[in-house]
């Protein structure tokens, strides 16, 4: 027997098979996450599932404009240096024990994301907690984790607090459901924060991995390293020789040629490994002083410049520093290799060794394709990285490369900040338009400018947030929403809503960990109000659930982006975050089935 389908459920079929479609690409990263959802939008424009009318109400939603606002807003606290202060405090008060630097962590960090993006958070501290673990002899790896899962632990304390938070209360308000308030989340989020910080106190500390990051490739016992320049003479045994394979610049734990002057030309078109050494030749390089004293003794070159520590002689010499550095999620070196990076011949530095998924790279790295999240040690001349620094291109752990702070805009940017939640708490206004305000205000008055607002917003976030909202909203007009919703009723016939509860926050939080937490957001919102509907209880716990649970992300490294920046930093490996993150994933899982419905009754 054939059956007719009608329209509708043609549609409805179709835009099934285009979400399953988009969800594949997410998890095999064919195309970047914004770009799939797009195009998912785009495909459904062109088979006339949605209509003009459905793309003005996807516009027209507040949550990206909020989530956009709030960027600013935290850029500006970042630019006029409130959260650089509150850093700086860290190593004072931290002390010298891994319980007091939990804590201390737990005491700045969780506060400061319950209002801040806290993207921007982790991004400030990294190079603290970098600096502290060198002072102080502690790993980095027992340190960056627990500051990643504090800033999402701290994010679900208020709506601000994340993207996530912003996004399903604006996908629920669209659905006719009241209004999130601002501290609405607070208690439950309150609990989360307390339970993931004595379990990191108690247990994370005993599961993390002691571990060293990239920069420990370098030799402890002589740490100082200088740049000079050697002229290859005509007797030298260098001649004719390629260079990287010259026993005299073989050990790049202690030597590293960072440019070859051939006739007065820099000789930056040619790789260095394929370089070979002519007489006349300057090489400029990198060495530790035991190895220069190596080099002075080698017959057949002659030292220009030489500088061997002692005081007075720096005008004799460049100091090279080694900067630790994450790549960016906005970084141009994202899929090219080290070698089509021309950091060489562009800026005079050279990449010492990578750290990628886990694995501290020395050799043949050049022709690995850079990914949001590697870790690269970069060495160069001072003025050589701070160049460098200036494109933007990666994030130091070593130190900052930000322009000096605004410290005389620091009370209209904490004012305005304080003046956005008071307002929104209030009810005074939403919580849309007192971000948009807020962000007006910090732009006009000077605490951040106009090209950096631009520049410090997340635009692949806020793309792929209209993608995904004109996908679910298809799945609303097509009845997919509504047949979902019926089939998981229909599955758990007789199941308590306590039951549902927990079914829907475990599935929001598994796919958390495949795809953007956004997208889950954004597709579960309108199935589990659909759900509520068809039971006759309140949606609220239901959406709270869908909230937390794409929230507090802690099992992969790719689930949360600052879980993805302190992957690479701290020489983790991917089962590490597995180790972790499923006891806190589970602890959590039961708290919001006990505690949602007594917060929310249905």
């Amino acid at each position: 027997m054939i059956f007719a389908m009608t329209s509708a459920q043609v549609e409805m079929i179709f835009t099934f098979f285009i979400l399953a479609l988009v969800f594949i690409c997410f998890v095999k990263e064919w195309l970047a996450p914004e770009l799939v959802a797009l195009s998912g939008m785009s495909i459904l424009i062109l088979a006339r599932i949605l209509d003009e009318t459905d793309i003005k109400v996807v516009f027209g939603n507040t949550a990206p404009v909020t989530i956009g606002a709030m960027f600013v807003l935290s850029e500006a606290l970042s630019r006029t240096g409130a959260i650089d202060w509150i850093a700086g405090r860290f190593s004072i008060w931290a002390g010298k024990s891994a319980g007091r630097v939990i804590v201390v962590l737990a005491l700045i960090v969780m506060p400061l994301s319950a209002f801040l993006n806290n993207t921007p958070i982790v991004v400030v501290f990294l190079p603290v907690i970098m600096a502290f673990a060198r002072s102080s002899g502690f790993k980095a790896s027992k340190l960056l984790i627990p500051l990643s899962f504090l800033s999402i632990l701290g994010g679900t304390m208020t709506m601000l607090g994340t993207s996530t938070n912003l996004l399903v209360a604006g996908v629920a308000k669209e659905a006719g459901q009241p209004a999130f308030g601002v501290f609405e989340i607070t208690g439950l989020g309150s609990v989360y924060a307390l339970i993931g910080f004595l379990y990191l106190y108690f247990f994370g500390q005993k599961l993390l991995p002691n571990r060293d990051t990239v920069s420990s490739l370098l030799d402890a016992e002589d740490t100082r390293r200088f740049c000079t320049a050697v002229e290859v003479e005509p007797s030298s045994s260098l001649v004719g020789a390629r260079l990287i394979s010259h026993p005299l610049f073989l050990d790049r734990k202690r030597t590293i040629v960072y440019e070859v002057i051939r006739q007065g030309v820099q000789m930056r078109d040619i790789p260095l490994d394929a370089l070979v050494i002519e007489e006349g030749d300057i090489l400029w390089f990198r060495a530790t002083s035991k190895k220069l004293g190596e080099i002075r003794t080698t017959s057949g070159i002659t030292m220009l410049h030489e500088k061997i520590g002692t005081e007075g002689e720096g005008d004799r010499g460049i100091e090279v520093k080694t900067v630790e550095a994450i790549i960016g999620n906005k970084s141009s070196m994202i899929g090219r290799t080290i070698r089509d990076s021309k950091l060489r011949r562009n800026y005079g530095v050279v990449v010492a060794a990578i750290h990628r998924k886990g694995e501290n790279l020395k050799e043949g790295y050049q022709d690995i394709k850079l990914a949001f999240g590697d870790t690269i040690l970069i060495e160069g001349p001072t003025h050589c990285l701070v160049r460098l620094q200036q494109e933007e291109d990666f994030l130091s752990l070593n130190e900052s490369n930000e322009t000096p702070p605004r410290k005389s805009k620091i009370v209209v940017a904490v004012g305005t900040m304080l003046g956005v939640v008071l307002l929104s708490a209030l009810n005074v206004m939403s919580i849309s338009s007192a971000a948009m305000i807020g962000a007006v205000i910090v732009v006009v008055s000077g605490c951040v400018e106009t090209r950096e607002a631009y520049r410090c917003i997340e635009w692949n976030i806020l793309f792929l947030i209209y993608g995904m909202l004109a996908i679910g909203r298809a799945m609303e007009t097509t009845g997919g929403a509504e047949f979902m919703a019926t089939g998981v009723v229909g599955m758990m016939s007789g199941a308590q809503p306590v039951m549902i509860l927990a079914a829907i926050y475990l599935l929001a939080s598994i796919l958390t960990e495949l795809v953007t937490n956004n997208a889950v957001a954004i597709l579960l919102t309108p199935v589990v109000i659909s759900i509520a509907d068809s039971m006759g209880v309140d949606p609220r716990p239901f959406i709270v659930a869908v909230m937390f649970g794409a929230s507090a992300s802690f099992i992969t490294p790719i689930g949360y982006q600052t879980n993805t920046y302190v992957y690479g930093a701290g020489g983790y490996k991917f089962g590490d975050f597995l180790k972790i993150g499923i006891p806190l994933n589970l602890l959590l899982l039961v708290a919001a089935v006990i505690l949602i419905p007594r917060f929310w009754p249905f």
